[in-house]
């Protein structure tokens, strides 16, 4: 049941990150089909400058221009915004309602640039729609529904009006523009599955991964880190507060009588004291802080701006919730713990560490279940 629920859950994760992806993906593809398609309803126009009526290509080149301003907005909106707000949710309905004004627009003027008698402005317009088809695919290959829907939009209404021309080469071309659509959209299908399979494999390399440096550096049992890990990470947070004169503080921590508790109870009983002191000790530091298991019943925690009284407060405060805790097999837990403050004599962080470690065992000495100072 659990192996279920983790396989569901990562599968989730997965998923979102992929489509995350394929918005992304599609918002850097889109800065030339922003232009593109306005450049491309310009050069036709040139070219039928002379066969067709001025005021309708003034006016289609007006309102695709009013869509193209529109979709440059929402391209400048989405690189200016935060990349915690560029999900899918917030972007992907705004993406589909310019893309559809646009490319209607486009699919609408073209049409409306056939004249009923000449068959090369006929071809021609129904060249670029074809190009502009073309350029969907790239354009939009992470969404397949969108090439489809902008190849629909634009090169559809040509082709159906060719369609019911009486003149053999516009049914031949109409017939030949639906054999391409034909072919594109079978040609979007296996490149969108391609995509698809390729940004999932790459989240899901990524999250095992993270997994793999997750588990190399925690504490299976107590979900703390391990004492490679602790000691790594503590050695650069001791050099950057030694570096920037900033407070920092060390308590070594040791649970009284742990063998006492394997030796009576068992070792089941001894793991379930450490996740209730590694439960405990999450609980008390903050995200700034780092905690560990440094071995068998020893934890460690580094404290970073807190100075001795904080630190000795703090580390009080974990004893007490300690000795608060509840086990199975009915025995009081208590700890010992050691506190120790950064000072100008401490060059390394094993320095400090050695001063916790030497409190600590004064703590154990004066007859534990307290806290002493370095």
């Amino acid at each position: 049941m659990y192996l279920l629920e983790f396989q569901h859950e990562r599968d989730g994760l997965i998923n979102a990150q992929v489509r995350a992806d394929r918005l992304h993906l599609l918002f850097r593809q889109s800065v030339f089909s922003v232009t593109g398609s306005l450049l491309g309803a310009l050069m036709l126009s040139g070219l039928c400058w002379a066969r067709v009526d001025h005021a309708l290509v003034i006016t289609w080149l007006s309102l695709l221009s009013g869509s193209t301003l529109l979709r440059g907005l929402l391209l400048w909106a989405w690189f200016r915004s935060p990349l915690n707000l560029r999900t899918p949710e917030r972007w992907e309905m705004k993406y589909w309602l310019t893309l559809a004004l646009s490319a209607g627009i486009w699919g609408g003027g073209a049409v409306s640039l056939m004249g009923p008698v000449d068959v090369v402005t006929q071809a021609l317009v129904l060249l670029f729609a074809v190009g502009m088809s073309v350029s969907a695919v790239s354009c939009y290959s992470a969404y397949r529904s969108m090439t489809i829907v902008a190849i629909g939009l634009v090169l559809l209404p040509c082709t159906l009006w060719l369609l019911c021309q009486p003149g053999g080469i516009q049914v031949g071309m109409a017939v030949a523009s639906l054999v391409f659509a034909s072919f594109v959209v079978s040609a979007t299908r296996k490149l969108s599955e391609a995509m698809e399979r390729a940004f999932y494999t790459t989240r899901e390399m990524e999250y095992a991964h993270r997994l793999a440096s997750h588990a190399a550096q925690t504490d299976e049992l107590t979900g703390l880190k391990n004492r490679r890990a602790f000691i790594r990470q503590a050695e650069k947070t001791f050099d950057h507060c030694k570096r920037h004169c900033l407070a920092l503080s060390v308590v070594m921590l040791d649970i009284d009588h742990f063998k006492r508790i394997n030796d009576s109870y068992g070792h089941q009983a001894g793991d379930q004291v450490l996740r209730q002191i590694g439960a405990a000790i999450r609980d008390s530091v903050r995200d700034v802080d780092i905690s560990g298991r440094l071995g068998g019943e020893e934890f460690a925690l580094l404290l970073t701006d807190a100075a001795a009284d904080d630190a000795q407060k703090r580390a009080e405060q974990l004893r007490d919730a300690i000795a608060r805790l509840t086990c199975d097999h009915g025995e009081v837990i208590t700890a010992s713990l050691g506190v120790a403050t950064m000072t100008a004599r401490d060059q390394t962080f094993q320095t400090l560490l050695n001063d916790a470690d030497k409190a600590l065992f004064c703590a154990k000495a004066q007859g534990r279940n307290r806290t002493a100072v370095a």
